[in-house]
């Protein structure tokens, strides 16, 4: 990560903990509207990826303000919606793995378990999926300069795997706290939650499959691997 985009992650974390408490202001006062706008109209400048990196952080300090919605327009909201979700699916890892190593049972940490860490294993490659699909979500709106037509064949593929990895994360995340993952007084709810409400936005699996089908069935069998590898994937 570059260090201008290090910096605006920094500003993003201070400004959504702001925010957390103080609703969607301190976010547009900080000017997160402007951040695809070019410099030579008074924006930013910045890129899909340094969005990307900026709803990640939102998915997880703030995934019930309208972050999205500001930054991004209407078309981009399928690929916007996929970076929160990877951020709260992020969270939701680390906030098991805390909990498994600081929980004792029978005298151990859960972590020891076998059973458990094989769950945790499932639930991080999911995690990991989801922020691999975001990325390269992201280098390919780069790539088109921002045209979402353009990156349909990105944008499905990604919003259908962080559809799919919902259900393992939410359950396994919340099998390895127990009952206390429902709590108000405990985080996790608050990323699981609106995970399972971003699952069905912008399209549910059937939505996102189906769409993803069509273009993979206009490729045809040798154009499939002729379009992915002339995109670098």
């Amino acid at each position: 990560m570059s260090a201008a985009r290090d910096m605006l992650c920094d500003t993003a974390r201070a400004v959504f903990a702001e925010a957390a408490t103080a609703g969607i202001a301190p976010v547009e006062e900080a000017g997160f509207g402007l951040l695809l706008v070019p410099e030579e109209n008074n924006g930013f400048g910045g890129d899909w990826g340094d969005v990307n990196a900026v709803l990640q952080i939102a998915g997880v300090i703030v995934p019930d303000l309208p972050v999205a919605e500001l930054i991004a327009g209407e078309a981009f909201q399928p690929a916007a919606t996929v970076s929160l979700m990877a951020g709260a699916m992020g969270r939701a890892l680390s906030l098991s793995i805390d909990h498994v190593n600081t929980r004792q049972q029978f005298g151990r940490p859960l972590g020891k378990f076998q059973a458990v860490q094989q769950s945790l294993a499932a639930m991080a490659c999911e995690v990991r999926a989801v922020e691999a699909a975001a990325a390269a979500l992201a280098s390919r709106l780069d790539a088109v300069g921002l045209d979402a037509a353009a990156a349909d064949f990105e944008i499905a593929a990604a919003k259908l795997r962080a559809n799919r990895a919902v259900g393992v994360v939410t359950a396994i995340a919340h099998q390895v706290h127990g009952a206390i993952g429902f709590t108000e007084e405990y985080d996790l709810h608050r990323v699981t939650v609106p995970l399972m409400r971003w699952r069905g936005a912008h399209g549910n699996d059937a939505f996102w499959a189906a769409r993803l089908g069509r273009q993979v069935a206009g490729f045809g069998g040798r154009g499939l691997w002729e379009a992915m590898t002339a995109r670098g994937a």
